[in-house]
């Protein structure tokens, strides 16, 4: 099996030991950065998953990840102390897939970490099942083979899970889904109240990219009262 490979970003040299070692612990390949800027130098193809603090010297994390976004689809988890749903909904708006707060207990950041590898490789930009083109909108195409999506010809940067949301939603069209079914769905976890914050902030992301206006969302139509759907 291929060993992943995890870019972790701190200024605190005691979080990257920690990381480091309950990282390497695991049989994860590391590599450390102390900012955002390090981090821009040192992302390349061949890593799996980013490990994001936010507040950092020069640029933040919410700056750095949203710069990131720009050349990779590689899921980002935010590190930090800020947990307020504010500080929440500003990294998942920034591009980020997860958010787990200081301090974190080993086992809670080994299975964050183990989640989020397996949908990037099994769901996400690394897949590689062989399935047809799924058209929604006229002109939105999904090539579930390589994990993108175009509009009109033009590939539109999603994240990993921007994707899959979208994906899900347009490989069931009219269907209804409520923000459990889709949180549920695409994070495989039990369903609370405050995760609809988060599915609503993905939502709200996808239709940005896609150029809808938030008064007429004609690509994810919200049912109000129920969830969401294409048509």
């Amino acid at each position: 099996m291929e060993t992943k490979k995890i870019l972790y970003v701190d200024d605190d040299p005691e979080i990257r030991e920690a990381l480091r070692l309950l990282l390497g612990c695991e049989g994860y390949e590391t590599v450390e950065a102390t900012n955002g800027e390090e981090l821009l130098r040192l992302l390349d193809d061949t890593i799996d998953l980013v490990i994001l603090d936010v507040m950092m010297p020069g640029m933040n994390g919410y700056a750095a990840c949203a710069e990131l976004r720009k050349r990779s689809p590689v899921p980002v988890l935010f590190l930090t102390a800020k947990s307020q749903e504010s500080d929440m909904t500003m990294g998942f708006s920034a591009g980020g897939d997860d958010y787990l707060v200081k301090p974190f207990s080993y086992n809670e950041l080994i299975n964050r970490v183990k989640a989020m590898l397996r949908r990037y490789t099994i769901y996400g930009a690394k897949a590689t099942e062989q399935t047809r083109l799924i058209r929604c909108c006229g002109n939105i195409e999904i090539d579930p083979d390589q994990c993108l999506v175009r509009q009109d010809g033009k590939e539109i940067p999603l994240t990993d899970i921007e994707y899959r949301i979208l994906h899900l939603l347009a490989s069931h069209p009219r269907k209804i889904f409520s923000a459990q079914n889709i949180y549920e769905s695409i994070w495989n976890e039990p369903y609370f109240y405050t995760s609809n914050n988060l599915v609503m902030v993905h939502i709200r992301n996808i239709r940005r990219k896609l150029g809808d206006d938030p008064q007429n969302c004609h690509t994810i139509r919200t049912v109000w009262g129920k969830g969401y759907r294409i048509e």
